[in-house]
C-alpha cells in the first residue's frame, strides 16, 4: 500500500450486467431487450473510486473471483489510481455480480446480486490491512460484506470511520453503532432500524436521537433533494443542512455512495472540518447521478 493515504475503503465489488427492457418480464417469460450495458459497482468501490475522482489518495480493500471479470475489476481500478495491495482475487470464487433488469417504461427495476467472492473478506484481512490504517486519514465501510471484518476493520482505526449502514440491518448489533465515528443512512436505512417513519426533517431528527441512544456517535441521515440531517455526539443540536437546486438530474442511481465518497474526501483533506459547511458541499451529490458527477 502506498506510504500516505488519505481513505481507506474496505468493502464490496460487484460487477453490473444491466439489460433495459420494455417491461418487467413475468414469471417463465422471455422478452426482447433493447441494450445491454456493464458496470463496475458495489456500494464499497464505488465509493472508493468517488473519493479517489475528487483527489483522494485511496486504497480498497476487498475480494475478487479468479475470472475475467476480477482481473476487469483490478484493472479498472488502477486505472482510476486506487492502491489495490490489499485487493486479492480468490480461487473458486466468483466475481460479485448483480443482474439488472430496467424497464424502459416507467424506470422499475429488479435485480438479483450474487455476491461470490466477497463474503470471503475477513478480519484476518481487516487485520492485514491495519498495518496501514496510521497512516489513513479515513475509513469508509458498508453492510455489502461480512460484518465481523466490518466490525473488526472499525474497531482498529485511529482516524475518522464512517460506517454507511447499507443494506439496513433491521437489529443492528451495537459495535456497529458505537464502533464508527460517523454512523450514516438514508431516510429508508434509518426508519428500518429505529422503527420509526421517517419521511420528513422533523422525523429524521427524532430518528438520529434514538440511533445515538442505542449507541451511534456523530449521525447523518440523507434525505435527498431535502439534504441531510446531523448532530455530532457532543452537541444537543440537530442541524439540517438544506442544498441548492440541482437542474438537469439524470439518474439517482449510485448517488448514496457519490455522498460517502465524497464526505471522505473532504474529511480527509480539511482539517477540523466543520460539518454544516460540508454537508452543504457533500449532499449535493444525492439529485445528481454518480454517472453524471463523476463520468463512471
Amino acid at each position: 500500500m502506498v506510504e500516505n493515504v488519505d481513505v481507506i475503503v474496505l468493502g464490496s465489488c460487484i460487477m453490473d450486467f444491466i439489460s433495459y427492457v420494455p417491461r418487467i418480464p413475468k414469471v417463465g417469460e422471455t422478452i426482447h431487450g433493447s441494450r445491454f450495458a456493464t458496470g463496475f459497482g458495489g456500494k464499497g468501490a464505488n465509493q472508493c473510486v468517488a473519493a479517489s475522482r475528487l483527489g483522494s489518495r485511496c486504497a480498497m480493500v476487498g475480494k475478487l473471483g479468479q475470472d475475467s471479470w476480477g482481473q476487469a475489476y483490478r484493472d479498472h481500478l488502477q486505472q482510476e489510481g486506487i492502491d489495490i495491495s490489499h485487493l486479492s482475487q480468490i480461487d473458486g470464487q466468483s466475481t460479485g455480480i448483480a443482474q439488472i433488469n430496467v424497464s424502459e417504461s416507467d424506470g422499475a427495476n429488479n435485480i438479483v446480486i450474487v455476491v461470490g467472492a466477497n463474503n470471503s473478506l475477513s478480519v484476518p484481512d481487516a487485520d492485514l490491512a491495519a498495518q496501514h490504517f496510521p497512516k489513513a486519514r479515513v475509513l469508509v465501510c458498508q453492510l455489502e460484506t461480512p460484518m465481523s471484518a466490518t466490525i473488526r476493520a472499525l474497531e482498529l482505526f485511529p482516524g475518522i470511520s464512517i460506517l454507511n449502514a447499507a443494506p439496513a440491518l433491521e437489529d443492528t448489533p451495537q459495535k456497529l453503532l458505537q464502533s464508527p465515528t460517523i454512523f450514516c443512512v438514508n431516510e429508508t436505512e434509518a426508519s428500518l432500524m429505529t422503527k420509526l417513519p421517517v419521511e420528513s426533517v422533523l422525523e429524521a431528527k427524532k430518528a438520529i436521537e434514538v440511533l445515538q441512544e442505542m449507541g451511534a456517535n456523530t449521525v447523518i441521515i440523507t434525505l435527498g433533494a431535502n439534504g441531510a440531517v446531523f448532530r455530532e455526539k457532543a452537541s444537543l443540536t440537530t442541524v439540517h443542512v438544506k442544498i441548492p437546486p440541482v437542474d438537469s438530474v439524470v439518474d439517482t442511481t449510485g448517488a448514496g455512495d457519490a455522498f460517502i465518497g465524497a464526505l471522505a474526501h473532504l474529511l480527509a483533506k480539511v482539517e477540523n472540518p466543520d460539518f454544516s459547511t460540508h454537508l452543504t458541499k457533500t449532499t449535493i451529490p444525492i439529485k445528481k447521478s454518480f454517472l453524471a458527477i463523476f463520468n463512471v
